[in-house]
């Protein structure tokens, strides 16, 4: 019988007696017992989670101001009015910093798990794990082209795997303790991004690939208060600023082409940083590489500051998008080129940066990515149209590519309707559009695999037949 059986039994077997004369005291079943230890760990952990979520915001919010002598909003995503000569020293100085401190920390120090190695139950330590989290932030506040997604994930993982040495005291299973990891991390998720359903998804859909009722009351509850926490302190505001306007059901007309195109785009994206993980630099070459990496981006970011920081201020600059100013083709070429330039660098220094050595997150990197592109197939449909929304081409974009770099439809469209604060008509646009992406994304990922199976084994076919 498997340990889960048997607790399970124990739950069934567990009833005290109630009444009578000598009847032993009133006893909660295993079952409940366990109920009220998952109900305190969901308070604990959702007010701890969201409160290390918001002063992450806090902690970004002064590098940030520090460093490039501002703090960015949805009507200030970018560091546009900082001299171009500050903000290549501000990224160039940020990049040193880290770099020296991950050397130290990578290779004088515990290593810091990441957050999947932390839910199938390695250890997170504190300080290390503390110390990593800020660096990923300071980095992305100087500058740095990632995302800094991850770093609230860990610190709220790192927060649950400490709690979870009460799993005896209790009344909580061993299994227990990888659901309230992947949930913590989620609300760490949730609380920065003021997105309950985003962070609950991302437990659910990324972390654990299982769905119960118990699982989803514990991510969804966990998240709601570190949401509560976490916008508290930073605020309720929305992460990106649209027009008020529905989606419009002919929408759906320009996601045939908008999703297809993101699932493409999206799984080369999700390949390379891949691939940028696979190959990081952790030992001695972090010390230049990294400089070198963010130097470059500072050079880039003299004439196009959007390369700057996790994307926020390259996707807003896409949705802002319009036909004012464009009178003829040349004009409408150029734009085209600008917001596909726009997508090239962002990929491009993303994937450099986290090669070089730096950690952090890619989805709002490819929120970047995606809305301008979306943006671009928006102003070839407005041009033709001029009754279509350029904007809303840009989200959908964004939304699209999302679910297939990172294939986690829920979480891709749940955290664009939430951080942008989009009216419900926008869920069909949105929806069929991240459908259509990862369709096209897990083709391609199929044929990649099996292309990479048939490669693996060609040389065993030669042996086996007698020819070099």
């Amino acid at each position: 019988m498997s340990e889960q059986d048997t607790e399970e039994r124990a739950d069934r077997q567990g009833l005290g007696q109630v009444g009578g004369p000598g009847a032993a005291p009133l006893q909660l079943t295993g079952s409940v017992r366990r109920l009220l230890g998952l109900a305190i760990s969901v308070l604990v952990l959702g007010l701890g989670v969201g409160l290390s979520s918001g002063l992450l915001s806090l902690f970004f919010a002064g590098s940030e101001k520090l460093m490039l002598g501002f703090v960015e909003g949805p009507h200030q995503a970018g560091a546009f009015q900082t001299p171009a000569l500050r903000r290549f020293i501000s990224v160039s100085l940020g990049s040193l910093v880290t770099a020296i401190l991950w050397w130290l920390l990578r290779n004088r120090t515990r290593p810091v798990p990441s957050v999947k190695k932390a839910v199938r139950g390695a250890d997170m330590p504190a300080w290390q794990t503390a110390t990593h989290v800020l660096l990923q932030i300071f980095l992305v506040a100087s500058g740095g082209s990632i995302g800094r997604e991850v770093a609230p994930r860990e610190a709220g993982a790192m927060l649950a795997t400490y709690w979870t040495r009460l799993l005896g005291r209790l009344g909580l299973r061993k299994a227990d303790r990888t659901m309230l990891v992947a949930a913590a991390a989620g609300a760490g998720f949730a609380g920065i991004y003021i997105a309950p359903l985003t962070g609950a998804f991302f437990g659910i859909e990324v972390l654990l690939g299982q769905v119960s009722i118990t699982v989803v009351m514990v991510n969804l509850g966990m998240s709601a208060l570190a949401t509560l926490v976490g916008g508290v302190i930073k605020g309720f505001g929305p992460y990106y600023a649209l027009p008020n306007q529905a989606f419009s059901p002919w929408m759906m007309g320009l996601c045939l082409l908008i999703g297809p195109l993101m699932g493409l785009v999206g799984t080369g994206f999700r390949r390379l940083t891949s691939w940028a993980e696979q190959h990081q630099s952790t030992g001695n070459p972090i010390l230049f590489q990294l400089p070198v990496a963010c130097i470059l981006t500072g050079l880039v970011a003299i004439w196009m500051p959007q390369v700057m920081g996790n994307g926020r201020s390259m996707a807003q600059t896409a949705m802002n998008q319009t036909l004012q100013g464009i009178t003829d083709a040349h004009a409408l070429v150029m734009a085209l080129g600008t917001l596909c330039l726009f997508a090239l660098v962002k990929a491009v220094f993303t994937v450099a940066t986290i090669r070089s050595g730096a950690s952090g997150g890619t989805l709002t990197p490819s929120i970047a990515i995606g809305a301008s592109l979306g943006a671009g197939v928006g102003l070839v449909g407005a041009w033709l149209l001029p009754a279509v929304p350029v904007w809303q081409c840009a989200l959908i974009g964004a939304t699209a590519l999302l679910a297939a770099s990172q294939q986690a439809p829920l979480m891709a469209l749940a955290m664009l309707m939430e951080v942008s604060h989009l009216p419900i008509t926008a869920i069909m646009p949105l929806g069929f559009a991240v459908a259509l992406s990862v369709l096209v994304s897990q083709v391609l990922l199929s044929l990649s695999q099996k292309a990479g199976h048939e490669l693996a084994a060609a040389p065993y076919s030669r042996t086996a037949g007698g020819t070099d």
